[in-house]
């Protein structure tokens, strides 16, 4: 039997795993698009709804992105798309 049951047990995410907001991002994207599913129509569905089960779970992709609130994931994509859009 463990007898380290009472203690507090660490968890520590692998030293490689994204931590910013659109490392997540992209992360995510590449697993969904590996699992053959259209990126951005789940990327949508997740944020709008803020169901999980839009975002695989392959590669640890629904874990992640569910590290960052959806306004969070919405405060990106418009960040990105201004930037982008800006240096035309």
């Amino acid at each position: 039997m463990n007898n380290r049951l009472g203690e507090t047990q660490n968890f520590r995410l692998p030293s490689n795993a994204p931590e910013s907001a659109a490392e997540i991002i992209e992360h995510v994207y590449q697993a969904l698009k590996a699992k053959g599913h259209d990126p951005i129509l789940q990327l949508v569905g997740y944020i709008i709804s803020g169901d999980p089960t839009y975002i695989t779970s392959y590669n640890n992709a629904r874990s992640l992105i569910r590290r960052l609130e959806r306004d969070e994931l919405l405060e990106e994509f418009v960040r990105f798309y201004v930037v982008e859009h800006d240096k035309k």
